[in-house]
């Protein structure tokens, strides 16, 4: 596969029909919100677990040097937090070409605080995509993230970002906090 999944996106007209869905945003989706949307929550999907172990050519690396972005992948007995975003359809354009590196549409139950859930709209790159980098321990992702940079600049501030809008939804993710703080350590080694 590609790592363009615009077009791939567009067939599937996954929830296209609908007036208006939930979309659950888990990385850069959190603090970025730069499409229109009518609602926001915190909410959560079981059973998956971020993890950065995505390529990414388009947004915080280059096709020669791509840096590492998030992933659900699936875990069972896990929970990701999150926001969510109630959307209408017209903002797929855009929402496909911002997650075409990899990414696909999936559908998943989302949960909100208040005990509710809905069936809502994820972008999930699966390992067999073609920037898919896999599994790394956090150190090494720490390292890689602190020298990626790419058109929506360093890696590293959508780590730091993504840690800190975690940390203000109070959600614990320990992958993301073991490699904020590697990262952190290398910069205090960096900068004596």
């Amino acid at each position: 596969m590609s790592t363009d999944t615009t077009a791939i996106n567009r067939e599937m007209r996954l929830f296209e029909r609908d007036a208006q869905v939930w979309l659950f945003g888990y990385g850069s989706l959190i603090y970025k919100a730069d499409f229109a949307y009518l609602e926001r929550r915190r909410a959560q999907v079981e059973g998956w677990t971020r993890r950065f172990w995505q390529g990414s050519h388009d947004h915080r690396g280059t096709p020669e040097a791509p840096g590492r972005v998030a992933t659900l992948i699936e875990l069972p007995g896990a929970v990701c937090v999150g926001m969510a975003y109630r959307i209408t359809p017209a903002v797929f354009a855009h929402l496909d070409h911002r997650e075409k590196n990899g990414y696909l549409r999936r559908r998943v139950t989302l949960r909100f605080d208040d005990g509710d859930s809905t069936e809502g709209l994820v972008y999930i790159a699966d390992p067999d995509n073609a920037a898919y980098l896999g599994p790394a321990p956090e150190s090494a992702i720490a390292r890689h993230v602190a020298t990626a940079a790419g058109p929506s600049g360093p890696n590293r501030d959508y780590l730091l970002r993504l840690a800190e809008a975690l940390r203000a939804l109070e959600a614990d993710d320990p992958h993301v906090f073991a490699i904020e703080r590697d990262l952190l350590a290398l910069d205090a080694i960096a900068s004596p």
